[in-house]
């Protein structure tokens, strides 16, 4: 709530107005619920969330670039203040790119801090103008990556209570063909 100077109660700003632009990003390999919990709740707060799709050259995704993306959309709906783009590059300069101020980072576990910490850290030199921010997600998805989603997979366990349906579906199919 926006207090006026006189002390008076001003509404709340609408949708939107006068609020940040937050990028997302990840590699999203798969998206995970978790993940989504984030992006909705970020679209709450900020008034556009991009989700940046990362073509990571460290990491040897299960899912092409275009796929990600692809399943992404599909896992969270149609937010109208979020859209998701493939990231290619320094994480500051896709940022300053699309004239967003703030990066948004989950946070599992105390585990996850360290390395978030440094990540962010790097970004504050690269680009002091861009803040970094940091979520948990909900309980029940605190404990969710896709790395482990996609290891009891691997194994033929029963990832669909952390997945969306679709994502579930295409991990399956990929793990049988893989």
């Amino acid at each position: 709530m926006r207090v006026r100077a006189s002390g008076a109660r001003a509404t709340q700003p609408r949708h939107g107005e006068h609020m940040a632009t937050v990028v997302y990003p990840g590699s999203f390999d798969p998206i995970t619920n978790g993940h989504a919990d984030l992006i909705q709740r970020a679209a709450r707060l900020f008034g556009q969330v991009i989700v940046g799709v990362a073509r990571n050259i460290n990491k040897q995704p299960l899912f092409s670039l275009e796929e990600r993306i692809d399943l992404v959309r599909a896992a969270i709906g149609d937010l109208p203040n979020v859209r998701v783009m493939p990231i290619d590059g320094l994480l500051v300069d896709f940022v300053t790119g699309q004239r967003a101020q703030v990066i948004l980072r989950g946070l599992r576990a105390v585990s996850d801090f360290e390395y978030e910490f440094q990540l962010a850290t790097m970004n504050r030199h690269l680009r002091p103008q861009v803040e970094t921010i940091f979520l948990t997600p909900a309980e029940q998805h605190s404990f969710i990556s896709s790395s482990l989603v996609k290891e009891v997979a691997r194994f033929g366990g029963d990832v669909s209570v952390f997945l969306h349906p679709t994502v579930a579906a295409a991990l399956r199919e990929r793990i049988a063909v893989g």
